[in-house]
């Protein structure tokens, strides 16, 4: 089931049990991607990751953390899209940030994600909005220009391992602090956090 939030972008689907929806694994997402002529839709990227199944075979390849901040290992990349997997230690997360003109979709593999959803009000500047946790098999999605922040909660006590899928693909982030009517940073993702 879809649900949209009002004033945001954000889609959020839960997992399906429904066998008649038309499953597909990752190296099939990653074959469909690879024949993109052009950037993919938001409900498309949406729909991918809604359907994907990824196997533990599959995974084993991308799977690897940090002890300074989560890690982050490319599975696919091209000029419409980026597929990634992140992993993320107990306490580890992201900067409040925006994706700088990319949209994207997470489905969590492993583990609990929270997300906290920011919305900039005119007077106040940065504000925060509503926080969302998801578990393995959720998928949560956010356009232009949503600002969010995403992570491991530190009394989960488990390891996170989350799908990634970027059109186009991510190359900066915009950082927010929570008052401030602009962007405090933005962090190029080949130099900050390199992707492994």
């Amino acid at each position: 089931m879809s649900t949209l939030d009002t004033r945001t972008t954000a889609r959020v689907h839960a997992p399906s049990q429904d066998e008649s929806v038309s499953q597909f694994s990752l190296a099939s997402l990653v074959e469909t991607l690879a024949g993109l002529d052009r950037r993919p839709e938001l409900a498309e990227v949406d729909d991918w990751m809604r359907r994907v199944r990824v196997t533990n075979d599959e995974l084993r390849p991308h799977v690897g953390f940090k002890e300074g901040t989560y890690a982050r290992h490319r599975v696919f990349l091209c000029d419409h899209a980026e597929l990634l997997v992140l992993c993320w230690r107990p306490g580890q997360r992201t900067p409040i940030h925006d994706h700088d003109g990319s949209f994207g979709a997470v489905r969590v593999l492993r583990g609990v994600m929270w997300e906290t959803l920011f919305e900039m009000d005119e007077a106040r500047g940065l504000r925060y909005k509503s926080a969302r946790e998801w578990t393995p098999g959720h998928v949560t999605g956010a356009d232009v220009p949503d600002i969010h922040q995403l992570g491991n909660p530190d009394v989960s006590g488990e390891d996170l391992v989350t799908l990634h899928l970027y059109a186009p693909p991510l190359t900066s982030l915009n950082v927010f602090k929570v008052g401030r009517k602009d962007s405090v940073n933005t962090l190029w993702m080949n130099s900050w956090n390199p992707t492994i």
